[in-house]
């Protein structure tokens, strides 16, 4: 792009102070900043500047919430001709290869004391695996069984990407055909400065972040994978998150039931620990099926209880979707993603105006970011399907304390005792904990059902403080 034409367009909306660098930057560096700034959405800014960062919207509750009905995990007699249908269905629409996984992977392991992508984190009790790796074995397994491969797109982010890229190279991709795998980043926007000026973070870059797990429904369409997946015939995808190792990558009830739903987007749900768990509440508000934030329900209606002293809102949101592909289609069509936006104020490193680099102690900027979440309200026939949260769900978040890799490992060696304990396997028992490590690769086994299939292979008994892998 011509830069006096750019520059004009910033002027025309009071942002051309991020090129008054331009002049003296070497040709590398006025490559990357206008990289940047072509980028962006010049035009729509000013909007979004006087609705997010001006102005501070009040979170918009419904005036009438009330709570969500869901599918249970194990159906009652009513349901379970249903569900056996649903279960046909979704391996049906897997030999079909009608089924991709979508993997948000954009996240560094700095919290975890990882220094790099953290799908690199080793997790698993005894051979300590990466992230990527056990869902690389999910996707493999699933592969089999479909008898064709499961084509895996992955969203890694503009600090990731190449690390990302070349971990997958360094271990042979896991034993996939790379041409299955498909990598593209995450969308970036800017932080602006609580008066709406647009932050640098050096002479030749803006300052950015990534735009929200919900900005992955946009750079589906912004990198080619939505068209990739229409080329290949592919209608749904099972959408989780990195920092999940227990989670399903591929759930053929799941997307059984999504499919004979006719839902443009299902999500699973768990049970939660608390009337204050940290995680969003399906709710019906208004008429709608959405989530709302743990910060955001009143405590008042988060602590309400049925009459068998149950909770009332007792449905938590823990990032695993399955979406079709028209519906992410349709979000991305006729202008910008129909996503709202959520604002924060955060401590951003930027230049100030005498163009020295200030690292403040202090909130100092606007970050908006969006939430793959908010899509549901706009879905065709919105389903949630309760799942497991011992068999599922179990998050590395934290170095230490809840959801970190230690209650990880723990979470996964607890599932395994109870597959094998299933089995028939006899397990050693201290103050009621499983008194062995115990790791089940998905190449041997995606669940207890294929577990006990593999019956002749398994131990009668496990020996105490024994270390023990369960393999290809």
């Amino acid at each position: 792009m011509d830069v006096s034409v750019l520059r004009a367009r910033l002027a025309a909306i009071g942002q051309d102070h991020v090129l008054r660098f331009y002049d003296r930057l070497k040709p590398e560096s006025r490559q990357r900043l206008i990289g940047q700034l072509t980028a962006l959405d010049i035009e729509s800014l000013p909007a979004l500047i006087h609705t997010y960062v001006n102005n501070k919207p009040s979170v918009a509750i419904p005036s009438k919430i009330e709570p969500v009905t869901a599918l249970p995990n194990k159906p009652d007699s009513a349901r379970a001709a249903h569900y056996q249908q649903a279960r046909a269905r979704g391996l049906e629409l897997l030999r079909q290869g009608k089924v991709a996984a979508f993997l948000v992977a954009g996240g560094q392991g700095t919290r975890l004391g990882h220094d790099g992508p953290k799908g690199e984190f080793m997790v698993t009790p005894v051979r300590n695996k990466p992230l990527f790796q056990v869902f690389a074995e999910q996707l493999l397994a699933h592969g089999r069984i479909a008898g064709k491969p499961i084509p895996w797109y992955i969203m890694t982010s503009d600090v990731n990407d190449w690390a990302t890229r070349a971990f997958f190279q360094r271990h042979n991709h896991f034993g996939l055909d790379p041409e299955t795998i498909r990598f593209f980043q995450q969308g970036m926007m800017p932080a602006f400065s609580l008066d709406g000026k647009l932050l640098l973070a050096d002479i030749d870059s803006l300052a950015l972040s990534p735009d929200g797990h919900g900005g992955s429904l946009r750079a589906l369409a912004r990198s080619g994978a939505l068209a990739d997946m229409r080329a290949r015939g592919i209608e749904h995808l099972s959408y989780f998150q990195v920092d999940n190792p227990m989670v399903q990558c591929i759930d053929p009830l799941f997307l059984g039931l999504h499919d004979l739903a006719h839902s443009g987007m299902s999500s699973k749900s768990v049970p939660k620990a608390g009337p204050l768990e940290r995680v969003g509440n399906f709710v019906v508000g208004d008429g709608a099926v959405q989530v709302i934030e743990y910060s955001d329900l009143p405590e008042s209606m988060a602590r309400q209880t049925n009459p068998d002293g149950s909770l009332r809102f007792n449905f938590g949101s823990i990032g695993i979707h399955a979406l079709t592909i028209s519906f992410i289609e349709s979000l991305n069509s006729g202008g910008p993603l129909r996503l709202p936006w959520h604002r924060a104020e955060k401590k951003v490193p930027a230049l100030d105006e005498r163009d020295v680099l200030v690292k403040p102690d202090r909130p100092n900027a606007v970050k908006l970011e969006q939430f793959v979440f908010d899509a549901i309200p706009l879905a065709a026939n919105p389903l949630i399907y309760i799942t497991d949260r011992a068999e599922e769900f179990s998050p590395v978040k934290n170095a230490e304390g809840v959801d970190s890799p230690a209650t990880c490992r723990r979470d996964q060696i607890r599932r395994a005792a109870r597959w094998l304990g299933a089995c028939g396997v006899e397990i050693p028992q201290t103050y009621g904990e499983p008194d062995a490590t115990l790791e089940i690769s998905p190449l041997f086994a995606l669940n207890a059902e294929q577990l006990a299939a593999r019956g002749k292979l398994l131990p009668r008994l496990i020996k105490s403080g024994a270390h023990i892998y369960f393999g290809d």
